[in-house]
């Protein structure tokens, strides 16, 4: 939770007040673009794109919204309107795993493995159902939160949440039978 203070600085012009803002919201930002957009590099440059905008617009926030509902607002429309502009493409990147000593490498195999499964799940789901999963359940946003970041009714956040989660469970069915995706 960012200090209200800081904020108000930051909007006064003290560009270190700025500067410390956008570090403190940085991961959070970087994390709503990777899962929205399925790609590193994508990710990464909607987060710069969308913390480039907070600086040049932090003037213009009113709190009438809280901050990180404006913030999140801001990362989405810049993912958006990229995954418009250019459909998501598979990363081949092979990632290490790094196991820590004395952990059961099995189970940190499984975790890694069901991670990336879900990620891969919520990466195939339609633009709107996706963001309002990563919104929900990654950003921990409310109901009521992500309708006013995505400027929807709060039935239709209920219902893309409904059809997500519906269609989350199809796509993870063989991985919830303990099978293995072919």
């Amino acid at each position: 939770m960012v200090e209200p203070a800081l904020i108000k600085a930051a909007q006064a012009g003290d560009r270190e007040a700025l500067v410390t803002l956008l570090r403190e919201i940085e991961n959070q930002v970087y994390r709503t673009a990777y899962y929205l957009l399925n790609n590193e590099q994508d990710a990464l440059d909607a987060s710069q794109d969308a913390l480039i905008r907070i600086y040049t617009k932090i003037g213009s926030y009113e709190e009438k919204a809280q901050f990180r509902t404006w913030v999140q607002r801001i990362v989405t429309n810049i993912c958006i309107d990229k995954f418009r502009r250019k459909k998501p493409s598979v990363s081949i990147e092979e990632h290490e795993m790094v196991f820590e000593a004395g952990n059961n490498v099995e189970t940190e195999v499984l975790s890694a493995y069901a991670a990336e499964e879900i990620r891969e799940a919520i990466g195939k789901l339609p633009e709107h159902h996706r963001t309002v999963v990563v919104l929900r359940y990654l950003q921990d946003f409310s109901y009521n939160e992500i309708a006013d970041s995505l400027n929807l009714p709060l039935n239709t956040v209920k219902s893309y949440l409904f059809r997500a989660r519906q269609q989350l469970q199809i796509l993870l069915q063989d991985y919830q039978k303990g099978g293995v995706r072919g």
